[in-house]
């Protein structure tokens, strides 16, 4: 059985920093692309970030957030500095089922974690 599972989650101050992990289980994703996407209060859910044969970044995210793997692991990474008060979101780790290449569509991605809330506050 396949399970994404998100971590490191939590509160933190305009312009910290925080790590948040995923963590998969089941099934190796080396070779397939993987996401995160994030959900705030009242809005659908958008992608943040994704990771295959090549990076990609949300304008919205890009300059201030990293994403990156650990294979050996089976661990996806996002690393999110300067954050701001509307990076506040519950934030989803997502793979596809086979291929490299990323999308920025929710659909194309078959697996998905229950998700890790980040709460950017003063």
């Amino acid at each position: 059985q396949v399970q994404l599972v998100e971590s490191g989650g939590g509160l933190v101050q305009p312009g910290g920093s925080l790590t948040i992990s995923c963590a998969a289980s089941g099934r190796t994703f080396s070779s397939n692309a993987m996401a995160w996407f994030r959900q705030a209060p009242g809005k659908d859910r958008e992608y943040v970030a994704a990771i295959g044969v090549s990076t990609d970044y949300a304008d919205s995210v890009k300059g201030r957030f990293t994403i990156s793997r650990d294979n050996g692991k089976n661990t996806l990474y996002l690393r999110m500095n300067s954050l701001k008060s509307e990076d506040t979101a519950v934030y989803y780790c997502a793979a596809k089922s086979q291929g490299g290449y990323w999308s920025r569509g929710a659909s194309h991605y078959a697996y998905w974690g229950q998700g890790t809330q980040v709460t950017v506050t003063s």
